[in-house]
């Protein structure tokens, strides 16, 4: 498969994946809409089944959607990131530029379809909730910590259950995205992902969004670093783990 096709790929699906949750968060968060103050349930579940939607349409790639994913199956040792697709540094820059553009536009899309919303909306933290996350108590450190384990549990079961996104299944990957959500999500929105965070955050920051306010740079890190380490971790651990247990039995 060309390096063209999953870059593709990767954008369509994670501009599904972006579009959709980001749609959720904005229909509970902005002034007026038919679902405001829906709830943060309402948001895991619709962060899940934009999941869903993205890893059936990024299928081709291996719907990694999330660099996190990426970095994960690169330090498991795996030899293609889909068939088809040697693990290389060519293929995964490529994977995450696509899913950093995919994750902007999807957010871009998302303004479109609550323009009026946005502009009616008073509270700019809630403008910002949109696109990215945010701390419920502000620091760094645990912060950090948190975003950490969210997306350990994420790459090291989809790892140790069913290889790629695409081969674990569409749907088992979506209830786990709820389960972080419901259970880990608390503390910080659980980004668990540094596209899904950075690519809206810049849609934030160039859209002529009224009132908008601040992007909140200062925390940006937080949601790229600690994804990026989770997720190496939980790629070096299901590739160690299967082998003590082995070793054990």
């Amino acid at each position: 498969m060309s390096l063209g096709i999953v870059f593709l790929s990767e954008v369509f699906g994670t501009a599904m994946l972006t579009l959709l949750g980001c749609g959720v968060v904005a229909n509970v968060a902005l002034k007026g809409t038919k679902g405001n103050s829906g709830g943060f349930l309402m948001v895991t579940w619709g962060w899940g089944i934009a999941v869903f939607c993205g890893v059936f349409v990024a299928a081709k790639s291996g719907a990694h959607l999330n660099p996190a994913v990426t970095l994960g199956l690169l330090v498991n040792g795996k030899a293609e990131f889909a068939p088809g697709v040697k693990v290389d540094v060519a293929s995964t820059l490529t994977y995450f530029g696509g899913e950093l553009l995919g994750a902007f536009l999807g957010a871009v899309v998302c303004w479109l379809a609550y323009k009026q919303h946005f502009d009616d909306e008073p509270a700019q933290a809630s403008k910002l909730g949109v696109f990215s996350t945010g701390p419920a108590i502000r620091s760094n450190p645990w912060n950090l910590v948190t975003e950490i384990v969210g997306t350990f549990v994420l790459v090291f079961v989809i790892l140790t259950l069913g290889g790629t996104p695409s081969g674990l299944g569409p749907l088992a990957v979506a209830l786990l995205v709820v389960g972080i959500g419901v259970s880990l999500g608390g503390p910080t929105g659980y980004a668990i992902n540094p596209a899904r965070d950075l690519g809206p955050r810049i849609a934030h920051a160039l859209l002529p969004i009224k009132g908008k306010g601040s992007s909140d740079w200062a925390y940006s890190w937080i949601p790229v670093v600690g994804p990026l380490v989770g997720g190496a971790l939980g790629g070096i651990l299901a590739k160690v783990v299967p082998i003590i247990i082995t070793a054990a039995s």
